[in-house]
C-alpha cells in the first residue's frame, strides 16, 4: 500500500466504476436479447398509453403501430448496446493508461465520456423525458420505469462527472 498514492487511487477507481456500469449495461443487453417478449411488451404499452389515466387531451400522442413498436425498441436496443460498447472501451482504454501520463490518461477518457452520455440520454432524455413526459408512463401503475431510470441516471450523471474531471497528476 505504500505505493498507492490517492491520485493513483483515484485512477482505480474512475476505471473500477467505468466497468461498473459496463457491467450494468451488458446485463441490459443480455435482458433486452434473451427476453425479448417482455421488454417488447413494456415499450409498446407505454408508446401505446393504454395503461394511463384516461385524457382525451393527451391521447393523440399514443403510437399503437406494432411495426413502429418495434422500431422503436430496436432503436432502444441499438443505444443501449452502443453505450455499453463505448463504456467497455473507455475502460480498457483507462485501464492501459492506469500507469501513463496525466495526459494519456485523461486522453483515454474519451470512449468513457461517449458511452455515458449514450446512456444519458437513453435513461434521461428517452425514458424520463419522453417516456414520462410524453407518454405519460409515469401514470401507469404496470409499466412505469421512472424511478428504475431515475436511479440510473443518479449514478450516470455524476459519473460523467467524475470520469470528466481532470484530477490526476
Amino acid at each position: 500500500m505504500n505505493n498507492l498514492t490517492t491520485d493513483k487511487l483515484i485512477r482505480y477507481i474512475k476505471v473500477t466504476l467505468m466497468m461498473y456500469i459496463s457491467f450494468f449495461g451488458l446485463l441490459v443487453m443480455y435482458s433486452n436479447f434473451t427476453d425479448y417478449a417482455s421488454n417488447y411488451e413494456y415499450v409498446a404499452h407505454v408508446l401505446s398509453m393504454d395503461t394511463t389515466r384516461d385524457n382525451l387531451k393527451l391521447s393523440y400522442r399514443a403510437i399503437t403501430s406494432p411495426m413502429l413498436h418495434h422500431r422503436i425498441y430496436w432503436l432502444i436496443l441499438t443505444l443501449e448496446v452502443t453505450f455499453t460498447g463505448f463504456c467497455l472501451i473507455g475502460s480498457y482504454h483507462l485501464y492501459r493508461q492506469l500507469n501513463g501520463s496525466a495526459e494519456d490518461f485523461h486522453e483515454a477518457k474519451k470512449f468513457s465520456l461517449i458511452g455515458l452520455m449514450i446512456a444519458l440520454f437513453v435513461y434521461y432524455i428517452c425514458l424520463q423525458v419522453i417516456g414520462v413526459e410524453w407518454f405519460n408512463m409515469d401514470q401507469s401503475t404496470v409499466w412505469n420505469a421512472k424511478d428504475w431510470a431515475r436511479h440510473i441516471v443518479d449514478f450516470i450523471f455524476p459519473l460523467l462527472i467524475f470520469i470528466a474531471v481532470r484530477i490526476e497528476r
